[in-house]
């Protein structure tokens, strides 16, 4: 049979962090909506939890009620609580927001439902793992309701999931809507995931592990069971990463069909002499809260650093960046070095007595700490407690000083104010140590905003760098990480932040421009042959060939997302 290459009338992208920010997936959806939308246009369509329902608006969504009005109305009929509209990202595609809360009463029911059907395991699930099941489950009525409303038998439609929070979605969907064709994208695994968070090492044997089994270990038998059921019940399995892959094959014993590297849309990196501005602005605040903080001026241009993440201590090496720095504090530095710890954790605002003083232009006196927010439980705090134990402590005499910023940066942190875009072009040099990266975003938003970055070899990004980009360059340095030179990659984090603080202002200048250029093969429009984009057809076309087979690849840069 002759391949054939079509685009899907409709697509539905469903994921936990449509119009809600928590990590990774968030800018790999909303940077992509703006390519996809220039060949779907609205039949592109993007589906996530309400989870802003009590709240009088979610800052990212702006409901629409004369998009699809009719099945509007029909649909609240059927019971199903959505909100339509637009999620206010460069492209403005169509978002479908579910109230799931409304499943709760039927949850017993639905998650018996699925155990008769496909054996999932939900017995020991938490509301961590219910929650998001009944968001997926909910997704599949909805995509169903829309389908049998709107569409007809010959519509060519693909639903790709995002993570194990939407796979109930997929289960549903195979049972009652078959003609739809389902992708599904794991960003990370449970497991191994788990593996790495739980100081166990992963890479070196990962052949030994057997998912199910660490699954009870660590008590995520549900999360691993629905991951794994979405794997082998779904139509196309992909990952971001060959380093992911491999837990893949190995966790949910399933093999991926195809490796999507994460892009990025840099419509929103300023240019020319709006980024100047930009930096000169993001600069002047954080050098000023800095100041205001520890109680003194820092000298003329000091080199500042930032590491930026979710609050996994070993997974995103904050171990290393802070064991780094206490090692760069013993070092004869001819610059001072300002680090920024851009980690959210469970903070109640940011310090009043700090806002005093910023107020009033005053500096603090005899502040002993140094965070910008508060912290619930400091005296828990790991990087606290790993600052301390590295002596990191803002002395006057110290050559590093470092400031922990605990709070989402998203404009609203009632200190900066700032979205950490905003933040990060002022930025002079990044640090991301990780240990467990199945891409590494943060890394590649470095660059995009022509901040140089330092990274471990344990990323997908560094791996598919150091796969498809055989320049050298000043401004990314992979260091090599495995499971047991903890203290090399200390060693080399410390060597390669040293080197970039001798740099004379034209070899920083150069670091940033080729920051700019490195991040350019990662565009979403470089990794996007849009009119090949998925070209799975419905089951209802009577295929031949396996689906995943009428994928079409370019220059090894793959077609679907």
């Amino acid at each position: 049979m002759e391949k054939r290459f079509l685009l899907p009338d409709y697509l539905f992208e469903v994921s936990w962090e449509v119009c809600n920010k928590i990590g990774g997936i968030h800018t790999v959806l909303s940077t992509k909506a703006k390519s996809l939308r220039e060949d779907l246009n609205d039949r592109h369509i993007l589906i996530g939890p309400d989870v802003w329902r009590e709240s009088e608006e979610n800052p990212e969504f702006e409901e629409d009620i004369n998009i699809y009005t009719d099945w509007q109305i029909k649909v609240f009929g059927e019971g199903l609580r959505v909100k339509v509209g637009r999620w206010k990202i460069n492209g403005s595609p169509v978002a479908i927001l579910i109230d799931f809360t409304t499943f709760i009463p039927k949850k017993d029911e639905i998650l018996s439902k699925l155990w008769e059907s496909y054996k999932l395991d939900s017995i020991s699930g938490q509301w961590d793992y219910i929650e998001p099941t009944l968001f997926g489950y909910a997704t599949g009525c909805v995509i169903e309701s829309f389908i049998r409303f709107n569409l007809n038998s010959r519509t060519r439609v693909v639903a790709h999931f995002h993570e194990w929070m939407s796979g109930a979605g997929i289960l549903y969907l195979k049972e009652h809507v078959p003609q739809v064709a389902n992708v599904f994208t794991t960003h990370a695994t449970v497991i191994g995931r788990a593996i790495a968070g739980n100081l166990l090492p992963l890479y070196g044997q990962l052949d030994n592990y057997d998912g199910d089994a660490k699954s009870n270990d660590f008590n995520v038998v549900s999360k691993q069971s629905i991951e794994k059921l979405s794997a082998q019940n779904v139509d196309c399995f992909t990952t971001v990463s060959e380093i992911t892959a491999r837990e893949c094959s190995q966790f949910l014993k399933k093999d991926v069909d195809l490796v999507t590297p994460n892009g990025f849309d840099d419509s929103f990196v300023p240019k020319g002499k709006e980024l100047i501005k930009k930096r000169e602005e993001a600069k002047t605040l954080l050098i000023k809260v800095s100041e205001t903080l520890i109680g003194y001026k820092l000298p003329v241009d000091p080199l500042i650093i930032a590491s930026s993440g979710r609050y996994e201590f070993r997974n995103k090496g904050l171990d290393v960046f802070i064991d780094a720095l206490g090692e760069l504090n013993k070092k004869e530095l001819t610059k001072e070095v300002l680090a920024f710890i851009l980690i959210p954790a469970d903070h109640y605002g940011p310090r009043k007595d700090l806002l005093e003083a910023l107020n009033s232009g005053k500096f603090l006196e005899n502040n002993a700490s140094c965070l910008t927010h508060n912290l619930h439980n400091p005296e828990y705090d790991l990087i606290l407690n790993r600052l301390t134990k590295q002596g990191l402590n803002n002395e006057k005499s110290d050559k590093v000083k470092v400031i922990f910023v605990p709070s989402y940066l998203n404009g609203n942190d009632g200190l900066f104010n700032k979205n950490y875009y905003d933040i990060l072009i002022g930025i002079d040099l990044t640090v991301f140590a990780s240990y467990y990266e199945p891409w590494g975003y943060t890394p590649l938003e470095s660059l995009a905003f022509g901040v140089p970055t330092i990274t471990s070899s344990l990323t997908g990004f560094s791996l598919w760098i150091r796969k498809n980009n055989q320049k050298p360059s000043t401004a990314l340095t992979i260091v090599d990480r495995d499971d047991s030179n903890y203290n090399e990659t200390v060693a080399g984090i410390t060597d390669a932040i040293y080197k970039f603080s001798n740099f004379t202002a034209e070899e920083t200048k150069n670091a940033r421009n080729s920051a700019f250029e490195l991040s350019r093969i990662s565009l979403w429009e470089n990794l996007l042959n849009i009119t090949g984009l998925l070209m799975i057809l419905p089951c209802t076309l009577q295929l031949t060939e396996p689906i995943c087979s009428l994928i079409q690849p370019d220059r090894n840069l793959l077609q679907i997302r």
